[in-house]
């Protein structure tokens, strides 16, 4: 009878049948066994500059005890899939670009997107009209044009169109790119200024809509894909450049009832919508007040965020907790107030690495630096909010200067590749921040974290399999399990 009840609850409740069997599946565990290690390092006080420094390889260590610092790696725990690393291909970008002779021009293009010289970036981000790194305002329309008959991309057609199919032709002929506005033109504003805040006119919401169509239109026909867009930069934030005021309410009627309908309307379901676009601090209240409104989510792929409130990241967790169908990506961030004296501080790039580790470790799947080429001032910029860039040119001699957070962030564009999974990396020393990867050739990517002044050995353990290794004081590594 026990028997006979047991297979009529079965068959009543077939979940109960897929929950027994869970309970006898086995999981393939990583084998180090054979595997090397090849380490990369970047640090201070050295010629290392993502410069292959040692090759590892591992032995049997079942149990480390507490007094053993060590990297744990789980490749069988996989999280979120990468989309890519890179940088703003800006106004200010391409018209230091065409400032240089042919042969830096050249070397920039290489040192960005090859993949065996250079640091392989993947992503690009770029401004819809002009930006704070433009020489200056412009609109691509004529004032009181609703119908946006006049709609003309003329002023990008001379530096910045050409930088971009540059960069994409240098990337293997793919780059996924989204693009974003600043400010929408002057007469749709309420305080008829694109500068200095200021809101979009409720009349001109379907007119604006229509604008990021014909600029996704427009830089197709000029052989440019647009990947997605975000729906404004910064949109809580009054600059003295161009910026336009979006409460979440705001940002979610739009996507609503303006924006999302649009794109599919013209067939461009497939674009990718990115809310928010501005720093961690507000980024929950944001992302709950769009997403918890199924008819505005429906119609977006994910959020994006700067670093210009620091520190904050366990926001960026929680949004990815609370709302695990979207995606989160980093679509902005640079070093401030540039000086030209303190170009070579190493704190540029471990702000970088920082961010990178912690963001990736918090569920981002793609991150976006700022202006990928400055002059040696830090522009142009039209309002004189002059930044740093991972590399710089004098106009003047030709001569290219790599910030070391060009390199820091190499070590995540070079070796993290489109597809690759997050996988479990844990640290049990603070002095050594790490994330990880599995790329889709199956090699492990372990990348460590050293902000001290101290020279830390440690084990890379992996399933009873440790490989020992030290981090060198201000350094970063990526070691390449193979």
């Amino acid at each position: 009878m026990k028997k006979t009840l047991s297979l009529i609850l079965l068959s009543a409740c077939p979940f109960l049948l897929k929950a027994q069997s869970t309970v006898h599946k086995t999981v393939k565990t990583y084998a180090a066994t054979g595997k090397s290690v090849a380490v990369y390092t970047t640090a201070e006080n050295t010629d290392y500059r993502i410069t292959r420094t040692a090759t590892l390889a591992f032995k049997s260590h079942p149990q480390p005890v507490e007094t053993e610092a060590c990297i744990f790696v789980d490749p069988a725990k996989t999280f979120q899939t990468v989309l890519g690393v890179g940088g703003a291909l800006t106004d200010a970008s391409a018209e230091t670009f065409y400032k240089l002779p042919a042969d830096k021009q050249k070397e920039i293009l290489n040192a960005y997107y090859n993949t065996e010289t250079g640091i392989g970036y993947t992503l690009a981000r770029t401004n819809i009209q002009s930006c704070d790194f433009s020489s200056d305002t412009y609109s691509y329309v004529a004032d009181n044009d609703a119908s946006l008959k006049t709609f003309d991309i003329g002023h990008d057609k001379k530096y910045r169109i050409p930088f971009i199919k540059s960069a994409i032709a240098a990337a293997g002929g793919k780059l996924t790119l989204f693009a974003s506005p600043w400010s929408p033109p002057a007469w749709m504003k309420t305080n008829n200024d694109m500068m200095h805040g200021g809101k979009l006119k409720p009349e001109f919401d379907q007119a604006w809509a229509n604008f990021y169509i014909k600029f996704i239109k427009a830089y197709e026909k000029e052989g440019i894909p647009v990947w997605g867009l975000s729906i404004q930069n910064e949109p809580m934030a009054n600059q003295k450049w161009e910026s336009c005021i979006y409460t979440a309410e705001d940002e979610r009627d739009f996507i609503k009832n303006y924006l999302g309908p649009t794109l599919h309307n013209n067939g461009m379901a497939d674009k990718k919508l990115i809310i928010w676009d501005h720093n961690r601090d507000l980024i929950y209240q944001r992302a709950s007040t769009i997403y918890e409104d199924p008819e505005a989510a429906k119609y977006v792929w994910g959020t994006g965020f700067h670093w210009y409130v620091r520190d904050v990241f366990d926001n960026v967790k929680l949004v990815n907790e609370a709302f695990p169908t979207k995606n989160l990506m980093f679509t902005e961030g640079c070093s401030e107030r540039f000086d030209l004296s303190r170009i070579d501080d190493w704190r540029w790039g471990e702000v970088y690495g920082k961010s990178m580790v912690n963001d990736f470790n918090n569920g981002i799947v793609g991150w976006t630096d700022w202006n990928i080429l400055l002059d040696e001032q830090g522009g142009p910029n039209h309002v004189g909010n002059f930044c740093y860039a991972p590399i710089h040119a004098n106009v003047q001699t030709g001569k290219l200067t790599y910030m070391n957070s060009y390199y820091y962030i190499g070590h995540f564009s070079k070796f993290v590749r489109p597809g690759a999974k997050r996988i479990i990396s844990s640290s049990n020393r603070d002095q050594l921040l790490t994330t990880a990867f599995v790329n889709k050739d199956k090699k492990l990517v372990v990348i460590v974290l050293n902000l001290t002044e101290e020279t830390l050995p440690y084990n890379l353990w992996i399933k009873g399999m440790a490989a020992n290794t030290t981090s060198l004081p201000h350094s970063i590594t990526t070691l390449i399990v193979q």
